[in-house]
């Protein structure tokens, strides 16, 4: 049974479901319903990146639900806002079947637009190569937001990055408040010339996630490898956007994933980051509108 989502946490007409997982595990999903649209339109369903939650996609949401009557589902990765915690060793396919979950108990039927920002378009990635036969069945189209296929060491690591993660997933589970710098957050994950307040509420949702759910998602990201698996992607539309001074997952990356999937077209946003969703929602929110009008 959905939960009318709390006033204080939600924009009004919010629902919440909690979806349950193996071994009694939980995920918080977050639903707007369609205001008029006819029964069977799409659905737009939204996975969100590493240190977040469902709530760095709300400026999407609050646009794309002004300029489309869609339904919108969002959710919380486990360990991050209202879910459950991570398995100790988690993986990103096993994200992938958390989505998979996420779908059937809440968007069991009708075509779907998948979007996934940084950690969440991998996780799309990944059910998109253990359930080849849905997506094509399903998938309308795919935005893939600040992104990549595979990490490794193609990235300029941030100095200690590695040290600091692995004692992260082995620390209590608390979160890191204020000891994880604003100032230094904003110049790893926004473009240059991002105002303190205009970073904030992203910063603070990164301060609120428990270190060992940061520790275990980085090496899990740095495990990550769906390169082989993109093909499956050219069955249905993708679009790929990425910021010029994304340090996270750079433009070189961007280009190896638009390069791997026949068709997808990619975007460089110039002078932005890694925090998409609340530096260009409007680029993003155009690129689901022309999955919803494929």
């Amino acid at each position: 049974m959905p939960l009318r989502a709390g006033a204080a946490r939600l924009p009004a007409g919010a629902v919440r479901h909690r979806v349950r997982l193996p071994a009694g595990s939980h995920v918080e999903v977050i639903e707007w319903p369609a205001r008029h649209a006819e029964p069977g339109g799409p659905t737009v369903v939204l996975a969100h990146g590493w240190t977040l939650t469902h709530a760095s996609w709300l400026p999407v949401v609050e646009q794309l639900r002004a300029e489309h009557d869609v339904r919108v589902v969002a959710y919380d990765q486990p360990g991050h806002g209202g879910s459950a915690p991570e398995d100790r060793a988690p993986t990103v396919h096993a994200l992938g079947e958390v989505l998979d979950r996420v779908l059937t108990a809440v968007v069991p039927t009708g075509p779907v637009v998948l979007a996934g920002h940084s950690m969440g378009g991998m996780t799309v990635m990944a059910w998109a190569a253990d359930h080849p036969e849905r997506l094509a069945e399903r998938v309308r189209g795919v935005v893939l937001v600040a992104t990549a296929a595979h990490i490794g060491t193609d990235r300029r690591p941030v100095p200690l990055e590695r040290a600091l993660m692995r004692a992260s997933s082995r620390a209590p589970r608390v979160a890191p408040g204020r000891l994880l710098s604003p100032r230094a957050q904003t110049r790893l994950l926004y473009g240059p010339g991002t105002r303190p307040e205009a970073a904030a509420p992203g910063i603070r949702l990164v301060q609120a996630t428990a270190l060992p759910t940061m520790g275990r998602y980085f090496q899990a990201l740095q495990a990550h490898d769906e390169r082989a698996a993109l093909a499956h992607l050219s069955q249905v539309p993708v679009r790929v956007l990425v910021g010029s001074h994304d340090r996270l997952t750079p433009v070189r990356l961007a280009w190896d994933l638009a390069h791997g999937i026949r068709g997808a077209r990619l975007t460089v946003l110039p002078g932005l980051g890694h925090m998409l969703t609340y530096e260009a929602p409007g680029a993003v929110v155009s690129a689901i509108g022309e999955m919803l009008s494929a």
